[in-house]
């Protein structure tokens, strides 16, 4: 009897799930503002039996811009947000470091999502990592994911930036990315 993959989908949060505010950071909780068809998009992937995981880098903490705790507060905020749709994010992590800190965290570096594949037994096969930067597609690559690049957030300035092709599909919200990952996931 085949053993069944354990399939995940990592997702950016500034620019794939929430508003970027481009210039600034987030710092308060009462701030967030959720895409309108994320919650959609996430009930979705959920529908189709995949774990979901919000990974980010929030160097706002390492340059003192705010704490730990209120980043975790936004992510609690966020991940209620989306429980009252019906949508359970499996874990919230996130890089507190600044760009120049040397950390093995920061995305593109695969700390994070290795450290989630282990707890929870995935596959890196069946997973796939949804984000609007170049930074996300190559951590998801690092893992041996399947990468989808938004063009929400600052997908549009990265693709413009990058020539186009920086991840394995780009679509144009995390909607369409749902969309594209159910119908092309690897089956169990």
């Amino acid at each position: 009897m085949p053993q069944l993959a354990h399939k995940a989908v990592f997702l950016d949060r500034d620019g794939t799930l929430i508003h970027d505010r481009p210039g600034h950071y987030l710092s308060r909780p009462e701030d967030l503002r959720v895409y309108k068809n994320a919650p959609e998009a996430l009930a979705l992937l959920q529908k189709h039996g995949f774990r979901l995981f919000i990974v980010s880098n929030q160097s706002g903490v390492g340059r003192g811009y705010f704490t730990g705790k209120t980043a975790r507060a936004i992510n609690a905020r966020l991940e209620n947000l989306f429980k009252k749709r019906g949508v359970k994010i499996t874990e919230t992590v996130f890089c507190p470091h600044a760009p120049d800190a040397g950390c093995s965290c920061r995305k593109p570096a695969p700390l994070m999502g290795e450290r989630l594949i282990k707890r929870y037994k995935l596959s890196p096969p069946a997973c796939y990592m949804a984000g609007d930067k170049k930074s996300d597609a190559q951590f998801g690559r690092n893992l041996g994911f399947s990468t989808v690049f938004v063009k929400t957030g600052h997908g549009a300035a990265q693709l413009k930036k990058h020539g186009g092709k920086v991840a394995d599909r780009v679509t144009a919200d995390i909607l369409s990315a749902a969309k594209w990952i159910i119908k092309h996931e690897i089956p169990d």
